[in-house]
C-alpha cells in the first residue's frame, strides 16, 4: 500500500472532483478504476482512489517520481482529448493540485509510516486551504507539528500536510490536509466541541489559521481501490 512520508520526495496530485448525484460519483470511480489499473506511465509510482462519504465527489492521491513525469501525462493524447472531456462531464468541479509532502505524523501505535489503502478500515478527511503566497510556508507549518494536541483528540489516527506547488482549475495558492479518523463520530465530535472548551492549543492553533487561510473546504472519503507500479 502507499505510503506517505516527506522523505520520499514525490510530486503528490491530489485530484479532487466533485459531483451532484451518486450515480454519477459511481461513474467517477468506474473511469478512475479503469485508469488507475491501465497505468503505465514514465515516473508514475501509485494511484489511490477515494469515494466522498459526507458530499458526493472522488479524490485520487497519486504519487509521480517528478513534475516533468507528470507534464508528459498532461500532454498526452489520451489525457487532453478522453479525460479531461469524461471527467469535465460528470463532474460539478475539477481541481488538479500538485503538492510536496511537508509532514506527515501519526499516533505511535500506528508505526513508523502512514499508509493509506483499501484494506485499512480509516475516515479519511482531505481539507483544502486557500492563502495568499506570501503565507503558504506559515500555513503548512501551524497545519503541522505544532499540531501535536491533536494526539489527544479521541478517533484521531494520523495527519498529513501537503503545501501545494502547482494546480490545475484551481487559481490560489494552497496547502492540503490528508487525515485519518477512526470513524465518521470521532471526526464529527472533534469538529462540534465549542471553542470554550477546546484545548489551549488547539484554540491558538485556530487563530493563527483563521489569520492566514482565505478559503477552505473539506470531504469526507473511504479508499476503495489502489494500484502501484511494478
Amino acid at each position: 500500500m502507499p505510503v506517505i512520508a516527506p522523505e520520499d520526495l514525490y510530486l503528490t496530485v491530489v485530484n479532487l472532483f466533485s459531483t451532484d448525484t451518486p450515480g454519477k460519483q459511481d461513474q467517477l470511480l468506474g473511469a478512475m478504476r479503469e485508469i488507475v489499473d491501465a497505468a503505465a506511465y514514465p515516473g508514475w509510482i501509485s494511484s489511490t482512489v477515494h469515494s466522498g462519504q459526507d458530499k458526493a465527489g472522488t479524490a485520487n492521491f497519486i504519487q509521480w517520481r517528478s513534475k516533468d513525469d507528470l507534464e508528459v501525462r498532461y500532454a498526452g493524447e489520451e489525457f487532453r482529448h478522453r479525460t479531461v472531456p469524461l471527467f469535465t462531464e460528470i463532474t460539478t468541479s475539477i481541481k488538479l493540485l500538485q503538492t510536496e509532502v511537508t509532514f506527515s505524523g501519526r499516533r505511535p501505535s500506528l508505526g513508523p509510516a502512514t499508509v493509506i489503502g483499501p484494506e485499512r478500515d480509516d475516515y479519511t478527511v482531505i481539507e483544502l486551504f486557500g492563502t495568499a503566497e506570501e503565507d503558504r510556508d506559515d500555513l503548512a507549518e501551524v497545519l503541522g507539528p505544532s499540531q501535536d494536541w491533536l494526539l489527544a483528540t479521541p478517533g484521531y489516527r494520523s495527519h498529513s500536510v501537503l503545501r501545494g506547488v502547482g494546480s490545475m482549475y484551481f487559481e490560489m495558492p494552497f496547502v492540503l490536509c490528508y487525515s485519518q479518523w477512526d470513524d465518521k463520530q470521532s471526526y464529527d465530535a472533534f469538529r462540534a466541541v465549542p471553542e470554550t472548551q477546546q484545548l489551549t492549543a488547539r484554540q491558538k492553533s485556530a487563530d493563527r489559521l483563521n489569520s492566514l487561510v482565505t478559503f477552505s473546504e473539506w470531504n469526507s472519503y473511504r479508499v476503495v481501490h489502489t494500484r502501484s507500479a511494478p
